[in-house]
């Protein structure tokens, strides 16, 4: 899936529009308690240009991290046409 172009509306945090009409955004979530703050990322997969709701993750920075060198080599097997139909599930090699 292509994107449509970045969100350039800043009050929605850091995100994409994709071609199919989501609106995915990325903010920084963090929750001040009395011992420790939490600091997490957001992630905000909104409704499609259907009304189909969406849905978020709240993620470490370490998992974020780990998603991103997931889609990176998701998108670089998408790109070369790599590896067998249905494995889009799977770690990428």
């Amino acid at each position: 899936m292509r994107t449509a172009g970045p969100d350039r509306d800043p009050s929605r945090g850091a995100g994409i529009v994709t071609t199919c009409g989501r609106r995915i955004a990325v903010r920084r979530l963090r929750l001040a308690t009395a011992d420790r703050p939490i600091s997490r990322l957001a992630l905000d997969v909104g409704p499609d240009r259907g009304g189909e709701p969406g849905t978020w993750a709240a993620l470490t920075a370490g998992e974020a991290r780990d998603l991103a060198d997931l889609l990176l080599r998701h998108a670089s097997l998408a790109e070369r046409g790599a590896g067998p139909a249905g494995q889009a599930h799977e770690a990428a090699p």
